[in-house]
């Protein structure tokens, strides 16, 4: 089969012939890909900031935003069956931990990530688990929702957390509006009654967000966090959501949160550098996000069946996948670039 293997760090990786997967535990899901989502933190694994995190041995498969159809499955599997349109959980977990009995997923003890410590799905096969596996409608496309399975999961997961906050009367400043910030803004819309506003530095993208439902959107010149003071009268906003975590958006960010506010980091690469006095006289909070529980996904499904949440997309042949992380690399790419397999 073909895939997109990353050999060294630092490198962009090579679209490749490989072994296809095999069945070998009871488990076992083997997934024929019709969509993959490219993600900024495929870029990240390329230029190996993950290689100390996850452990994997090169060379390897990236690709952690999956959706198909099942291929095969183990003999213990009776969730799907061949054939089923199925999105992935990007995380293959054990069941068995505190962490997955609690249903955090993405604290499993013993767990794998596609993609990122092991073959992701940037191929025409993916192998997962049982455990993995949301079954959807027939009439979803595995190309149109690959890039919820992380995208989507991630910044539902950030605004669920954060919804408990969000009563009628505040307002909530979504940093990027770029393939995870488009996708926060319609799950705000959706999930609670805050007022939006998105920060962002392309006219465009932020032209699409005031269609999901934006109340208010800037332009990243210099300006915004004054503007964003301006529109909370002095205050700042209850809840920041930051979908960059990098260039200078945690530095905005906290300028801009108010008095017990608080900031749920997303996106990374940044480094976060607050005086402890300035914490705990505010009382200001910092959430870390990690993916989302299998239930978010189902959920975020449900949503998306609705026509509640869409995403912006732009397809590209598996072969071209180099075409699409240059793409995404420089700016270029609004929304989700999803590689789709022949």
């Amino acid at each position: 089969m073909k895939a997109v293997q990353l050999k060294k760090y630092n490198q962009m990786p090579k679209v490749v012939e490989v072994a296809e997967p095999k069945i070998t535990s009871p488990n076992d899901v083997i997934v024929r890909v019709g969509g993959a989502g490219v993600c900024r933190t495929d870029l990240h694994i390329i230029e190996g900031q993950w290689a100390e995190k996850s452990g994997v041995k090169l060379p390897y498969i990236l690709g952690h935003e999956n959706a198909g159809w099942v291929q095969e499955i183990g003999s213990a599997v009776s969730n799907v069956s061949v054939g089923d349109t199925v999105i992935v959980h990007p995380l293959i977990t054990c069941g068995f931990c505190r962490a997955c009995r609690a249903g955090n997923d993405m604290h499993c003890e013993n767990q794998a990530f596609s993609g990122l410590s092991v073959d992701g799905g940037m191929a025409n096969f993916l192998k997962t688990s049982a455990r993995a596996v949301v079954k959807l409608e027939p009439t979803q496309a595995p190309k149109d929702i690959a890039a919820l399975a992380d995208a989507g999961l991630t910044a539902y997961h950030a605004v669920k957390k954060a919804s408990s906050l969000l009563y009628p009367g505040t307002k909530t400043v979504v940093i990027g509006a770029g393939g995870l910030g488009h996708i926060g803004v319609q799950c705000l819309r959706a999930m609670t009654p805050t007022e939006i506003i998105v920060i962002d530095r392309s006219p465009e993208a932020l032209a699409l967000t005031r269609e999901w439902g934006a109340n208010y959107t800037i332009v990243a010149d210099g300006s915004q966090v004054g503007k964003v003071r301006d529109i909370t009268n002095g205050l700042g906003a209850e809840v920041i959501i930051d979908f960059v975590g990098e260039g200078g958006s945690l530095e905005d960010g906290v300028a801009m949160l108010r008095r017990a506010g608080s900031y749920f980091i997303v996106g990374y690469g940044g480094r976060l550098n607050v005086p402890a006095i300035d914490i705990i006289s505010t009382e200001i909070n910092f959430v870390g996000n990690l993916v989302g529980t299998y239930n978010d996904l189902a959920e975020l499904m449900t949503l998306t069946a609705q026509g509640r949440v869409t995403l912006h997309t732009a397809m590209y042949p598996l072969d071209a996948a180099l075409d699409a992380i240059h793409a995404l690399d420089e700016g270029k790419l609004h929304g989700r670039g999803i590689l789709i397999p022949a």
